[in-house]
């Protein structure tokens, strides 16, 4: 099969798909930086955020609800957590459009729609690194002029411990070649080639399966 028809499934595995928001909520330190994410966003009445790699749809679940009047699209590869998403979602009665497609696909399944932040969460350490790229430059293309790009994933481990508890953990489920460069702290220099301006790393939250990292840039 080729790569454009495959992907990493959220919890590494298609079996571990009904344990994910569970390993998520146990491995991640999910309040945390879900919280702090938010907060970075801040998402207000007019925005068109669009959060691409949803997966189960937890954090469109809280953007709805920290601005109910924010227009949320959601993008992801895998039809069993859309599903999961779904369910979700209606049981808020938050109003929230979810597509199947790729990162790079953003610009596409958004038909000409620009908007005004992109976010995406624990996506990036899971595809190989043309994908990076790829995906970031379909993100910078989608956003609005002076539009904003957020990310929480898994960044530079920069400790002994950090690093041993992400390989131990998330290198184990999802791979080496694909996570290893996030390890390393690609993401920074990967959003400056893609044209991202006043990216920046805000905050590093270490966690029992790695460091997860924030970052933010603008789109020129």
């Amino acid at each position: 099969m080729p790569y454009d028809m495959t992907y990493t499934p959220a919890a590494g595995h298609h079996w571990l798909t009904p344990l994910y928001d569970l390993g998520v909520a146990a491995l991640t330190r999910e309040h945390r930086w879900r919280s702090e994410l938010v907060l970075q966003l801040n998402p207000v009445p007019g925005d068109v955020i669009v959060d691409v790699g949803c997966g189960t749809g937890s954090l469109l679940e809280r953007l709805g609800k920290a601005a109910p009047s924010a227009e949320l699209i959601g993008i992801d590869p895998d039809p069993a957590v859309l599903a999961r998403a779904r369910k979700k979602i209606a049981i808020t009665g938050l109003s929230v459009e979810l597509h199947i497609g790729f990162a790079r696909q953003a610009a596409e399944l958004l038909e000409g729609r620009r908007p005004t932040k992109i976010v995406s969460s624990l996506v990036f350490h899971q595809v190989p690194m043309e994908e990076k790229v790829t995906a970031l430059a379909a993100m910078y293309a989608a956003l609005r002029a002076g539009g904003e790009i957020h990310i929480a994933d898994y960044g530079l481990q920069r400790t002994r411990l950090m690093r041993t508890l992400f390989r131990g953990v998330i290198q184990n489920l999802d791979g080496l070649s694909n996570t290893e460069p996030n390890a390393r702290g690609v993401l920074p220099d990967l959003m400056h080639a893609a044209g991202f301006r006043n990216v920046e790393e805000t905050l590093a939250i270490p966690t029992v399966s790695g460091s997860i990292s924030l970052y933010r840039g603008i789109r020129r």
